[in-house]
């Protein structure tokens, strides 16, 4: 498997896929292009996050007005319950996120 391959060209929604799934962690390859949060709410997660981007660009958001960029290689670590969600991908390139719920 690698996981830049089997990417659909065509995405409407942002596309979230499962690598391994258990009752302790979850890892998600996610594929963004030009995709964003919805405009109102928030993702709040029980657990932490650790985000990767692997390609691409990206901007999230966090309550009380805060934005981290995040370009190929860079990652965060979100704590739990910490209110965010993605306000701005590349538009004209996928941006792949390897995301990591624990």
């Amino acid at each position: 498997m690698n996981i830049f391959n089997e990417i659909p060209k065509n995405l409407q929604d942002e596309l979230f896929e499962d690598i391994i799934k258990t009752d302790d962690v979850k890892i998600q390859r996610i594929v963004s292009y030009g995709h964003t949060s919805p405009k109102s709410g928030w993702y709040e997660s029980k657990r932490k996050e650790w985000v990767i981007v692997l390609k691409g660009e990206a901007i999230l958001s966090f309550e009380h007005k805060e934005n981290v960029k995040l370009n190929a290689g860079d990652y965060i670590n979100i704590p739990a319950f910490k209110k965010h969600k993605v306000s701005w991908t590349l538009a004209n390139a996928e941006t792949i996120w390897l995301a990591v719920h624990y």
